[in-house]
């Protein structure tokens, strides 16, 4: 029997003023420049050159009297929400280059087509904080359609995936430990050292994880010395090749520039967003003098003149409000940063950094979740105690034996130290760093501290021991 009926669904869009400021929001300072840059360029209504005479009729210029839409409310046609202060040049600072933008930029010298550059961006995407691929290909193949509007083969993800693969660090891209050590080995010169490590990995890879050292040598027909020889290479590499999850950062540098710049005073903080090279925009006068001319004219050609300007209007409007709320954004959520952390924010002591999520953030502010995302995401703020990514003051916490709430960042460096002083000949496994993490009066379970010990790059203890 068939039913028949009616569906009502909300939907919502999002307005190109939305849009536009969604995408402002994300950018560092340095690409915002080149964005306005390039909007001025691109817009012919939009001007930084001052006109002091005609600056009076052009503010009198009316959008709202061409287009009547209650989306954006009235304004100036003029933005200027950088201060009167001269315009001083900005500091840049050299940081390393996070994890991901070192594959994407690395994509980027591929000879690829844009369909395989997406396939391979979305796979990049993908990798875990320590650089594996723990999802199959299949279910990447429905993501990209679903999630992208991809369309691709298990074929063709495969083939991006070994691209991926051959990027620096080593090893990145691999879906286990296994095929992470034999990418690894494979890019090594072909010593007979190596060649046997290949061996070791690829044929008795269980032998080797539970050091069964003579089934090994057995199975391979190796000797005792020929084992140790291929042993050494293998201990040598990394089998967490994205690095920290907090901070991933490979050995190359780029410039940044100072989002915001701290200030602490008789302990009141405060920051500002420092200054650079945005032009106050303006509406040019000679197309506002033809948006009033061609209105209300019946000549074609002045008709589509005037819908011409009508429309690098709307965008012009969109963009300088655009520009303020991005404004209001950043500087709001940097208050309540500075507010919750403001102990830390003191003298830089990791102690004081309270757990924090964007949960947090985002009540405070009243923005989405996805907002403080957004401006958490490749900002940079400037403190006398150092240059920080806005990320780094976001972690999880849980309670010490006290019944006091500690950051995850402070059971890392715990964690760390009780490592690094582990008798390397007995080194501690995962239930007897959860005793020791117990004693120093962090209560922790065993799964956690597998969590941490991968973020932070430290292998299991079979891999820690030495021979």
């Amino acid at each position: 029997m068939l039913k028949t009926g009616l569906e009502l669904k909300q939907q919502q869009r999002l307005s190109p003023l939305q849009i536009q400021t969604i995408k402002l929001i994300q950018m560092p300072i340095q690409e915002l420049e080149q964005k306005v840059r390039a909007e001025l360029e691109s817009n012919p209504v939009l001007d930084d050159e001052p006109d002091p005479e005609s600056d009076r009729e052009v503010r009198d210029v009316s959008i709202d009297a061409i287009k009547e839409d209650g989306d954006i409310p009235a304004y100036r046609l003029k933005v200027n929400n950088w201060g009167k202060d001269p315009r001083p040049e900005y500091n840049t600072f050299s940081v390393k280059e996070g994890f991901t933008q070192s594959l994407e930029r690395q994509l980027g010298f591929r000879n690829l087509t844009p369909h395989q550059h997406q396939v391979a961006s979305f796979i990049i995407g993908s990798l875990d904080d320590d650089g594996y691929l723990r999802r199959d290909i299949d279910t990447l193949v429905d993501d990209l359609a679903f999630r992208a509007n991809v369309e691709t083969t298990a074929e063709e993800v495969e083939e991006m995936l070994r691209i991926i693969q051959d990027f620096e660090p080593v090893g990145v891209g691999a879906r286990d430990l296994q095929e992470c050590l034999l990418i690894q080995l494979r890019n090594l010169r072909q010593t007979p050292e190596v060649q046997t490590a290949i061996r070791i990995i690829d044929e008795c890879f269980p032998d080797f994880s539970n050091k069964h050292f003579q089934k090994i040598c057995s199975r391979l027909n190796i000797s005792e010395e020929q084992l140790k020889a291929a042993f050494s290479k293998i201990v040598k590499l990394n089998p967490s090749p994205g690095g920290q999850v907090d901070d991933s950062y490979v050995d190359q540098s780029q410039q940044i520039v100072p989002d915001f710049i701290l200030d602490e005073h008789d302990g009141v903080l405060d920051f500002t967003m420092p200054r650079f090279n945005v032009p106050e925009i303006r509406v040019n006068k000679k197309y506002a003098d033809l948006l009033l001319e061609a209105k209300g004219s019946s000549e074609r050609a002045q008709k589509e003149a005037a819908a011409f300007v009508k429309q690098k209007l709307d965008s012009a409007k969109w963009f300088v409000e655009a520009l303020k709320q991005r404004q209001n954004t950043l500087s709001k959520t940097m208050r309540a940063i500075l507010d919750y952390q403001h102990d830390y924010f003191l003298d830089g002591d990791e102690s004081n950094l309270k757990p924090m999520v964007l949960k947090d953030i985002a009540e405070i502010t009243g923005f989405d979740i996805s907002t403080i995302s957004r401006v958490v995401n490749s900002k940079f703020i400037e403190t006398h105690f150092g240059i920080f990514p806005l990320k780094y003051f976001f972690s999880e916490g849980m309670e010490n034996k006290e019944g006091e709430e500690v950051s995850t960042r402070e059971l890392k460096k715990v964690l760390q130290e009780c490592v690094d002083a582990e008798d390397k000949k007995k080194p501690l496994t995962d239930e007897q760093l959860v005793v020791e993490m117990a004693r120093r009066g962090y209560n922790v379970a065993r799964r956690t501290i597998a969590k941490y010990r991968g973020q932070l790059g430290i292998p299991l203890a079979r891999w820690r021991k030495e021979i």
